[in-house]
């Protein structure tokens, strides 16, 4: 979220008042700079989801699970969002020079700009819901997803599991 929400908020929303060259430049270095980065910090967030998904399945805490679920469903939405429509125009823009900058550019960077706010909002939204599900806790009258059983009981020495 915070590489999408610090591009949004300090750089793109003003790219259509650049000039071509300086849109160019400023373009191709962020493409250069964020490409890896992202590559390796979506897939992250999205395993650290699942893994804390598959954690607190069966602990009680329904609230905190379906916040959570919903956060991964969010951060699923915004790679959806990277993949289909952003990388595919970053990989135009990579390749354009001030000599073939096409007729159309303003409005693809309009449509990339489109999305990039679709997919930053996106993202804020699945913070949210993941520090939502960071606090949540289950209601006084909720019950446990599982009752403990003998068997719990006899492999934990006869303490609360």
């Amino acid at each position: 979220m915070g590489v999408f929400w610090g591009t949004w908020f300090s750089l793109s929303r003003t790219m259509t008042q650049l000039s071509p060259d300086t849109f160019l430049a400023v373009g191709h270095q962020m493409i250069q700079n964020l490409g890896t980065p992202m590559a390796i910090l979506l897939p992250f967030a999205l395993l650290s989801a699942l893994i804390t998904l598959i954690l607190i399945r069966h602990d009680g805490h329904s609230t905190s699970f379906w916040w959570l679920a919903a956060g991964l469903v969010l951060m699923v939405a915004a790679l959806a969002v990277t993949l289909a429509v952003e990388v595919p125009i970053d990989n135009r823009i990579q390749a354009w020079t001030a000599a073939s900058l096409p007729a159309d550019w303003r409005s693809v960077q309009a449509r990339w700009e489109t999305w990039h706010t679709v997919r930053t909002f996106l993202s804020i939204a699945a913070v949210a819901a993941a520090t939502i599900s960071a606090v949540a806790t289950a209601r006084p009258g909720d019950r446990p997803a599982r009752q403990p059983t003998p068997d719990d009981r006899a492999v934990t020495g006869n303490r609360p599991a």
